[in-house]
């Protein structure tokens, strides 16, 4: 989850709803669809939304892309039904519905931590189409069992369903302890209880409980990335290293940034990936 600094949307960045084969979509963008140099995906984690990339949408479009970042099924604005498809194979199909109608057909592809997993499925399902494949702050799988946050995750899964989702997020600001503005308080009350629980829930165990599948990504033909803010503390930093090693390619480390370094840091996070995509 990404804490905005703002709420207020830059010029030039648009919120749309995408009517995709698969349903809608809410999505901010930016950037012309024609006269660009392509299309760029942006793919949300976990308990977060399209507004985790918002503060780099303008440096993507002043470059030249068109750019695209949405909500997942059941994440924030983006309906979900509690008998959608929500495992990892429909969340991947559901990010080559929303390129069937953003990108026409050359699209780098993009995904920040839990949506690390969603875009590596969404190129093995389909590679042709994309141009690219970029991993932010995320990992080969899931987050394994050696460390308290998977405990944590395991907690959130079973309270899910059981308990409000009002009553939980309650729960993780008091344990986070951390004082915001109202306005952005009221952002993540209101975007967290807007989660489907099946979607959320869902999510949860696939952070739990994906098994590795890097081999079949780096069995792709295409250009890959790998980067994480620097005091990143989700997948341990050596597991990231790992993977950028085993992709061929090495691990690019955005300064001034944890979890979220678009929200960040969204200047130097814009150009370590403008000089990929460029």
């Amino acid at each position: 989850m990404s804490t905005p600094r703002t709420l207020v949307l830059p010029h030039g960045v648009g919120a749309v709803t995408l009517d995709t084969p698969r349903g809608p979509f809410a999505a901010h963008e930016a950037g012309a669809r024609s006269d660009s140099r392509g299309h760029i995906l942006l793919i949300p984690g976990w308990t977060g939304s399209k507004e985790d990339f918002t503060p780099i949408l303008p440096f993507l479009a002043t470059a030249g892309f068109h750019v695209t970042a949405y909500d997942q099924r059941g994440q924030f604005e983006t309906p979900g039904k509690p008998d959608d498809d929500y495992s990892l194979a429909g969340y991947a199909a559901d990010a080559l519905a929303v390129r069937s109608v953003s990108g026409a057909g050359s699209t780098h592809l993009l995904g920040h931590s839990f949506g690390g997993l969603v875009a590596q499925a969404a190129a093995v399902a389909d590679v042709t189409g994309w141009l690219s494949l970029s991993l932010l702050c995320t990992g080969p799988g899931a987050l394994g069992d050696s460390d308290s946050e998977p405990r944590h995750l395991t907690m959130l899964a079973q309270a899910i369903g059981n308990m409000p989702l009002a009553q939980i997020h309650q729960l993780r600001e008091k344990m986070a302890g951390i004082q915001r503005p109202p306005e952005v308080a009221e952002f993540l009350a209101r975007r967290f209880e807007s989660n489907c629980p099946e979607s959320l829930k869902a999510m949860t165990q696939l952070l739990i409980d994906t098994p590795d599948g890097l081999d079949k990504v780096i069995a792709l033909d295409l250009p890959k990335w790998v980067g994480r803010g620097k005091n990143d503390d989700a997948w341990p930093h050596e597991v990231q290293a790992e993977m950028a090693r085993r992709l061929g390619v090495e691990i690019v480390i955005i300064p001034a940034s944890a979890h979220s370094p678009a929200v960040e840091n969204p200047e130097q996070t814009s150009e370590a990936l403008l000089k990929f995509w460029l």
